[in-house]
């Protein structure tokens, strides 16, 4: 099992990158783990409460359970792969059943801030985008699909996003073996991710 971790600023295009990446393998040979779906479990807390979490810092993300489950999958075994919602700040009671692939991508913006996790990625890419770009899509994203408001959001990236950018994101582009900038130049940089990852295949 080749295992690729895809890291990254908020906006800054992991999930395009991954699909261009999916798009040239065989779908049955490449699944998706999301760090996303990894968000501690907080329904002890009110809603009120769950707002107040500061969702980019490492804290926020149940590694533990993340390595286990990548653990899981390189022994062949499935996993039953949490489903978070981002309306509710919470883990539902849904899980999504997971198989082992020749291929599982790993994708968050906190990936790179775990070593156990690190180890275990055979590739490490970071995913690079402007700040102002980054900023932009975030406000597309979290208006339209997450229920959120302007102010929320922007208060927010002031609060929290960027200064947890600035301090655990950002500087894991050290570990990273590839880094893309995610604009429209990057398709070098992405047939040399297809070609490794085929190479690893055969």
């Amino acid at each position: 099992m080749l295992i690729i971790g895809i890291a990254g600023g908020t906006g800054s295009g992991k999930t395009t990158v991954v699909n261009q990446i999916i798009n040239e393998l065989q779908h049955d040979e490449v699944d998706v783990i999301y760090q996303d779906s990894y968000y501690q479990d907080t329904s002890h807390l009110s809603f009120e409460d769950r707002t107040k979490i500061n969702f980019d810092h490492p804290k926020s993300i149940d590694f533990d359970l993340l390595v286990d489950h990548l653990k899981v999958l390189k022994s062949g075994q499935s996993i039953e792969q949490p489903v978070y919602s981002f309306k509710e700040h919470n883990r539902t009671n849904e899980t999504i059943t997971t198989q082992p692939r020749k291929v599982m991508i790993v994708e968050g913006i906190l990936i790179f801030t775990h070593p156990d996790i690190r180890k275990m990625f055979d590739i490490k890419i970071f995913v690079h985008a402007d700040s102002d770009e980054r900023l932009m899509r975030r406000l597309k994203r979290d208006i339209n699909e997450r229920g959120r408001d302007l102010d929320e959001v922007i208060n927010r990236y002031k609060s929290t996003l960027k200064p947890m950018h600035q301090q655990f994101i950002e500087p894991t582009k050290e570990y990273a073996d590839i880094i893309i900038p995610n604009n429209r130049f990057n398709t070098v940089a992405i047939d040399i991710v297809q070609t490794i990852i085929k190479e690893r295949l055969v």
